[in-house]
């Protein structure tokens, strides 16, 4: 069975799926079957826009759907972490407004693992950080000057067993760095993002 994508636009959802059996909270959005390149730009602007909550696309493969959609964006491959530590807290980030999860662009050649550790050490100062296994891969957009970006995420467990304090980096806008207990998490992930609430989701937090 082919596993679902889905990308976030401004915080709205479309589902790339092979299914015509569509989720249930998807049977409120429109479903577009074999969508051509230009009714995919115009389901993607009305979704950025605002003018649509969600949508779907349904095509027999979704590998070959998800590189047509990606076509119209600029894609860039990032990676980051879901960190605990002994007593089995989360560290959530505070930044532009929002809780976030440690997480940055890959650079030329560099392996998905190498790109997670480095990003949470200097997001977060923490260095004595073990790599577990990768949770799951999101999808969402941004614009960057003139492009539209494609964040494609790779999420891992990891976990925390030095001494340090963490460090916010100052430089990315991270304002405040915390070690939230799991039974309050929910109450972090009301001000959080779609794609951030579907790492947590998918690590079973």
């Amino acid at each position: 069975m082919q596993e679902n994508i889905t990308i976030y636009l401004n915080e709205r959802p479309l589902l790339l799926t092979a299914d015509t059996a569509i989720p249930a909270h998807f049977t409120h959005a429109k479903a577009y079957n074999n969508p051509d390149p230009e009714k995919m730009e115009s389901v993607l602007q009305k979704l950025e826009n605002g003018k649509k909550d969600a949508a779907v696309f349904i095509a027999p493969d979704v590998k070959k759907l998800f590189k047509k959609v990606s076509l119209h964006f600029t894609t860039l491959v990032a990676a980051g972490g879901l960190i605990t530590n002994p007593a089995g807290e989360v560290l959530m980030m505070f930044r532009r407004g929002k809780w976030d999860l440690p997480k940055g662009k890959r650079d030329p050649g560099e392996e998905l693992e190498t790109c997670a550790l480095r990003e949470v050490a200097e997001e977060t100062g923490l260095h004595t950080v073990s790599l577990e296994k990768k949770i799951t891969e999101t999808f969402h957009y941004y614009p960057m000057k003139n492009k539209k970006v494609l964040k494609h995420t790779y999420w891992y467990r990891m976990h925390f067993t030095g001494t340090e304090l963490t460090v916010p980096q100052i430089e990315e806008d991270i304002q405040d760095l915390q070690w939230i207990k799991p039974e309050n998490v929910d109450k972090y992930l009301k001000y959080s993002y779609e794609n951030i609430r579907e790492v947590f989701r998918a690590a079973h937090i």
